[in-house]
């Protein structure tokens, strides 16, 4: 609960600080570049070298792969049927593609699942979700904000991604133990991340945005929230006979609200900014609504 709390706390700070003045509009750059270079792959660093790899993870890691593979066509052809700005496509890409399955996923597993099950939620986010960010979601963000882009450029803009850099650096790194010291700090440093980000988003939010904004808003978030976890609960458990309680956990991370990381990254990119702050100001409270109803009917999985 004291997570949750905390979203809502540093949602309303950023939100409050916009409005006041106070702060100078150039704030979520300041932010989301210190998230991005700092927080993000202290982060990285200090989950990927706790995790224990086996063959059980699969479905869970494939997971956001293939809602984001899903989302991207998705959004491609409905992007074009419906003449939308490349802006706006790639907003969708990022911000519907993928889910919050860390800094809303976590407390929700443990809310609904236990604590026992935590460790489905950090595969799901480092090796999915994450993962996915940090490699195709950079392409995406290329690709939509700046036009086109050799192969070249795409490959050096992945590669200079601090968190994609941290990433190759804690795997490489999983057999070295780290000093008691080295943990605190990076979870320190990491602590940064989910405070940060919401006060970036909510300092953002233009609800005066929404009439302008309705039907990619509506869009983004009926296949964040509904189609995109019925697609992954027909393929996995329906078409490939996936069940019991990981199973659950796996689509329930699905089900997330858009990722505020990737919200930071199309951002980042200019991609439809006033579009990124709605799909993640507005789906984090909605998915406060719809997870419930997930969990229910997981049930049966």
């Amino acid at each position: 609960m004291s997570n949750i709390i905390l979203l809502a706390v540093c949602f309303g700070a950023g939100i409050f600080l916009q409005r006041t003045g106070r702060f100078p509009v150039a704030t979520p750059a300041a932010l989301n570049g210190f998230i991005i270079h700092i927080s993000l792959p202290a982060l990285t660093l200090l989950h990927i070298h706790r995790l224990h790899l086996d063959s059980t993870i699969i479905f869970t890691a494939a997971m956001a792969w293939c809602l984001f593979g899903a989302g991207f066509l998705l959004f491609r052809v409905v992007g074009r049927l419906a003449g939308l700005t490349s802006g706006t496509t790639g907003a969708l890409m990022l911000v519907g593609g993928l889910g919050n399955t860390s800094f809303v996923g976590l407390p929700m597993i443990e809310a609904y699942y236990g604590k026992e099950f935590l460790g489905v939620g950090i595969i799901a986010d480092q090796l999915g979700s994450f993962l996915v960010l940090s490699t195709l979601g950079i392409v995406i963000a290329t690709i939509y904000s700046s036009g086109d882009v050799s192969p070249r450029q795409m490959v050096r803009k992945v590669l200079l991604f601090p968190p994609f850099q941290a990433l190759v650096i804690a795997f490489l790194l999983i057999p070295v133990p780290f000093p008691d010291w080295l943990a605190i700090i990076l979870q320190k440093l990491g602590d940064t991340l989910t405070p940060l980000a919401l006060a970036s988003v909510g300092f953002q939010l233009r609800l005066g945005h929404i009439r302008g904004e309705l039907k990619p808003l509506g869009l983004g978030l009926l296949y964040k929230l509904v189609i995109g976890p019925a697609l992954l609960t027909l393929l996995f458990a329906g078409i490939m006979g996936g069940s019991g309680k990981v199973m659950q956990v796996t689509l329930f991370e699905a089900a997330m609200a858009p990722m505020i990381t990737a919200g930071i990254i199309a951002v980042d990119h200019d991609l439809n900014p006033p579009l990124v702050t709605l799909m993640i100001g507005i789906g984090i409270p909605l998915s406060f609504l719809t997870l419930p109803a997930w969990w229910w009917l997981l049930q049966g999985v």
